[in-house]
């Protein structure tokens, strides 16, 4: 069994299994998920030593997650490493070998590929965290706020823009240390943190889901198939494909992802978000008659 973006990453399988594992075999996957994804390629034993149970135990885990053994579980894991790390720079001769059996110029391709990674994201989907991230994002007892990466701190300022229209309470974290020691002073039981880490992951946007959730704190995790190492401290995972028709990882399905968010907030928020929505409406409208005059 070979794992590939389009059939789930270990740890993305692993999480699915936990809830319904027997006590011994969780243990081992929660092992896994921990130090993922260099714990499993460890040997059998040493992995048996850190879950406080037997080589044989394992072995069932991987047999339950469709190995045929611990040696394919860990070349799979091989596999993903080097996905999960590969650079722009390590992409430029993969985009070569697409664009030459890819027929259309680059709109074309980019049409196939985006509208692919789009469905895929949407097909992996576990609508189950889905609503879980929404019902977190809905509770207006909860602060709600967001932070990323180089390039994802867009998207992750992108939800709350729409979030501060439907609940109060929330606020985008700059990506600075600095501003992340200011933002987890203030972190506990009531917080919930959504990240947003994709592969090349940062070690701020890292570091910050394990302090928060140190702190009690909710986390939510928008990443890639690989799954970000944050992962193994998140409440929720929403993973979204990045495949791009250029040598950049793409945030267009991450896009469509916290759009579908958004849209489950609504849902949970009803008549109280409809009436944020129509007095920020109101209120806009007023600042504006205001400048006019």
């Amino acid at each position: 069994m070979l794992i590939t973006p389009e059939s789930r990453s270990v740890a993305a399988q692993l999480r699915d299994v936990l809830p319904k594992l027997p006590k011994a075999e969780q243990r081992v996957a929660r092992a896994l998920l921990a130090g993922y994804p260099t714990i499993g390629l460890e040997p059998l034993a040493t992995v048996a030593g850190l879950a406080q149970t037997s080589p044989a135990t394992v072995l069932r885990l991987a047999y339950r997650l469709g190995f045929e053994g611990y040696p394919e579980l860990q070349q799979a894991l091989k596999r993903e490493t080097q996905e999960r790390y590969s650079s722009p720079l390590a992409q430029y001769d993969e985009g070569d070998a697409d664009q030459d059996r890819e027929p259309g110029g680059v709109v074309a391709r980019s049409r196939g590929v985006l509208l692919d990674a789009t469905a895929m994201t949407f097909d992996q989907l576990p609508e189950g965290e889905l609503v879980r991230a929404a019902e977190l994002i809905a509770d207006t007892r909860r602060r709600v706020s967001a932070a990323g990466g180089r390039f994802s701190s867009i998207i992750a300022q992108y939800l709350i823009a729409h979030l501060h229209q439907l609940r109060p309470n929330t606020g985008y974290v700059a990506g600075s240390p600095s501003d992340h020691a200011a933002f987890l002073l203030d972190v506990g039981r009531r917080d919930v943190v959504v990240l947003f880490d994709y592969r090349r992951y940062q070690r701020e946007t890292i570091a910050l889901a394990r302090e928060a959730a140190a702190r009690h704190a909710k986390i939510i995790l928008l990443t890639d198939p690989w799954l970000s190492p944050a992962a193994a401290v998140s409440d929720v995972v929403l993973p979204a494909q990045v495949r791009s028709p250029s040598p950049f990882d793409s945030l267009t399905p991450a896009v469509a992802l916290i759009e579908t968010l958004v849209a489950a907030v609504v849902e949970q928020l009803g008549e109280v978000g409809r009436k944020r929505v129509a007095e920020y409406d109101q209120l806009a409208d007023d600042v504006l008659r205001g400048d006019a005059e």
